[in-house]
């Protein structure tokens, strides 16, 4: 069987999760690639996993290592649960034995015996297994052995002319040329018909942050922008850039009702699929179990939900689900509920969008996020991350998913400040205020806006009860003044919540 018949419509697939939809279905077959990066990036990982797709695949594979013992590929393959057997490798601490004596000996440069040592090698190698795929590790070293930048470039392009001739696809690897740009080697750049670019970020607290690019790929379409990634045991996971414009489902607009009357009257008839919902107030007021409420109600109808929790423990969530009575333990268990507790210093934006993903393309018509203080405080160091979120929430609306998103304001009684401006994210804006009233304090909430629709302008007492979980009463119409935190009475003692 030819090379070319064993390939997927001309594609070399990576095998790497996420990789492969980046590049719209692989790489174009039969030609020289760049992946470069920083030293830790995960090169070798990800050229070790581009050839074990291949062996999968019943492709011939070639590893030429000039930097790393085949020992040392061994070790990195098994920390991954991975065997390289089938894989021939080429070492250059092997070269010496077997060049003939009168080789080690010449009048010539040692540099030029090096390199054409080394060629020869290389390309008696390929001649006899002709594999479809190659990984030449790394350029620096033939860079070193080159010594000039005309050499250099000229056994590169003799490498090329043979490896097309036999029709493989190579993956040539190198560490960044220059740390303070992204400019690739000229030489090797000019010659490629792709450039990955991997790089690694190290910020002041928390894991290492890594992500990668298509820096040029001729030929084909694929997504552009940085794609965050990290390095599990079983290889690398990328996480492709969320673009909401690329994915659409067709559902049925409608509203979701909370299961409580006077909230859904106050909504006018509910949270609509499809838009999202932003819940704001003060610590202690009541937002989070507002959105259990929905988590909960949507539960018992029989449809997923899923909840990411920055800043608390699932102990205490569902300690306070208990207490309130809505029974979300029995939900998780039976898998109608997915909880996830997020550590602020391991997590980058582009694998939160993906675990948010994943749960939509589960099923999942309910997302809660608490809160956005969390998830902004989780990942202070990362530019553009309103955009990211804008993209997350406009890519859930374009799957029909109701999304709840609570943020805390500052202060506890008369602040109406938020930490930032995220109102053009939501399509209801749901406030939850303290009042003062009998000597008390006492929980209200109104309805900003909703764009999708009518609903009240009414500001109503909002309670929570022990074992009975939400309760809200009437409007309250006899006072004034209730978001300023020190209302007026002018009404009935009988319209308040005993």
């Amino acid at each position: 069987m030819s090379i070319a018949s064993q390939t997927e419509n001309g594609r070399s697939l990576t095998g790497i999760t996420g990789l492969d939809d980046i590049l719209g279905g692989g790489l174009p077959s039969e030609c020289f690639y760049l992946v470069q990066g920083d030293p830790g990036s995960g090169k070798t990982t990800l050229a070790l996993q581009y050839l074990l797709e291949g062996r999968r695949r019943g492709e011939g594979c070639f590893y030429i290592t000039l930097s790393e013992t085949t020992i040392e590929l061994e070790r990195v393959a098994r920390s991954h649960g991975w065997s390289l057997e089938g894989i021939p490798m080429l070492e250059l601490s092997a070269i010496d034995d077997v060049l003939p004596p009168e080789a080690q000996t010449t009048v010539f440069h040692p540099s030029e015996v090096d390199l054409n040592n080394v060629t020869r090698l290389v390309m008696d190698g390929i001649r006899k297994s002709r594999p479809a795929r190659v990984v030449f590790d790394s350029l620096s070293e033939l860079r070193l052995l080159a010594e000039n930048p005309l050499r250099y470039r000229r056994q590169l392009l003799s490498l090329k002319q043979e490896f097309a001739r036999l029709g493989s696809t190579v993956l040539l690897l190198d560490d960044k040329m220059d740390r303070a740009g992204v400019r690739a080697d000229p030489h090797v750049m000019s010659l490629s018909h792709g450039v990955i670019e991997m790089e690694q970020v190290c910020p002041d607290y928390g894991i290492s942050r890594r992500r990668l690019r298509i820096f040029k790929m001729r030929g084909i379409r694929y997504t552009e922008g940085w794609h965050d990634y990290i390095i599990a045991t079983g290889g690398l996971q990328v996480f492709p850039r969320l673009i909401a414009a690329e994915h659409h489902a067709r559902f049925q607009r409608e509203a979701a009702p909370s299961g409580i009357k006077e909230l859904d009257n106050l909504l006018g008839g509910g949270l609509d699929r499809g838009t999202t919902t932003l819940i704001l107030g003060a610590a202690g007021t009541g937002k989070s179990s507002l959105a259990l409420q929905y988590v909960s109600h949507f539960a018992q109808q029989g449809q997923r939900s899923q909840i990411f929790t920055f800043d608390e423990t699932l102990g205490i969530m569902l300690a306070r689900a208990r207490a309130l009575g809505f029974g979300l333990d029995q939900h998780i268990e039976a898998g109608r509920v997915q909880a996830q507790q997020v550590d602020p210093a391991e997590l980058s934006p582009g694998e939160f969008a993906g675990r948010v993903r994943r749960g939509v393309e589960s099923g999942a018509k309910l997302v809660v996020i608490d809160s956005l203080n969390g998830y902004l405080n989780a990942m202070p160091g990362e530019q553009y991350l309103n955009n990211q979120l804008h993209e997350l929430s406009s890519y859930l609306n374009q799957q029909g998913v109701v999304t709840i998103i609570i943020m805390a304001q500052h202060g506890f009684i008369a602040s109406l400040q938020t930490p930032i401006d995220v109102s053009y994210l939501a399509d209801t804006v749901i406030v939850l205020r303290f009042f003062e009233f009998g000597g008390e304090l006492r929980q209200a909430l109104s309805i900003i806006k909703k764009r999708s629709g009518h609903h009240e302008k009414t500001i109503r007492e909002f309670r929570l009860e022990p074992g009975k979980g939400l309760r809200v009463g009437e409007p309250l119409t006899g006072f004034q003044g209730i978001l300023t935190g020190a209302p007026v009475f002018q009404g009935e003692k009988e319209h308040m919540m005993p």
